[in-house]
């Protein structure tokens, strides 16, 4: 079944990888409807047509301008990962408006819109944990949604976790990247954790602005419908 959907081939690093068949690609996207639909279905069971249609107008945006934003990078890690410009923070608000089901399963979605966009993977288990999980633990900050500065607090703990999963796939599958001599475990941790954090600092910088986090509040009424 695996040889159905993707089939082998070398990258410009030699490496052994995978990339989709058009069946393949055609189950991926499959994947990420299925995760908007349950996104939508699992936290708008109580809701208005009219709430529904917001929040998926909203988480829409939202993603779409994470996924923009992706593109635009400050700083590229050689083997993968990058700083970019308020890109974690688009899913974060997804679950900061809507709360964890919604940011999680709406930041799974993204996972696999970004997989659909370059897809090339190691493995099932990689693709799992570089996508799905990774991404749609960014959705933590629903965690949050309610709390007093829960939107810099949803957004810390959604860097956290998006961090976690990255650093498992570090030592999981990319631990022959570690320097001769270096545990591979701490390399992923310093690996991911320089890109990750970096764009987190710069990100809670701007969020904690009296203007910016005052602009995010009225965005989260609006999309609430309580503007």
């Amino acid at each position: 079944m695996f040889n159905k959907l993707f089939y082998a081939a070398v990258n410009d690093w030699g490496e052994n990888v995978f990339y989709p068949t058009k069946l393949g690609m055609a189950v991926l996207v499959a994947f990420f409807v299925v995760l908007i639909i349950l996104a939508l279905v699992l936290t708008g069971r109580k809701m208005k047509l009219a709430n529904m249609t917001r929040q998926l107008v909203f988480s829409a945006m939202a993603m779409a301008l994470a996924t923009v934003l992706s593109e635009l990078r400050l700083w590229r890690m050689p083997l993968g990962g990058s700083v970019t410009p308020f890109s974690m923070l688009c899913i974060c608000l997804i679950g900061y408006w809507f709360g964890p089901a919604a940011g999680i399963l709406t930041g799974m979605a993204h996972g696999m819109l970004q997989l659909i966009l370059s897809p090339m993977i190691y493995s099932i288990p990689q693709l799992l944990v570089d996508y799905p999980l990774a991404f749609g633990a960014l959705g933590l900050s629903g965690l949050f949604w309610k709390a007093k500065n829960g939107l810099l607090k949803g957004y810390l703990c959604g860097v956290v976790g998006r961090f976690f999963f990255a650093t498992l796939s570090g030592f999981l599958f990319f631990a022959s990247y570690a320097p001769e001599g270096m545990n591979p475990l701490w390399y992923s941790v310093t690996y991911n954790g320089g890109y990750i954090f970096a764009e987190a600092a710069l990100t809670v910088v701007i969020i904690l602005l009296p203007p910016v986090a005052k602009a995010l509040a009225a965005v989260k009424r609006l999309a609430l419908g309580n503007g």
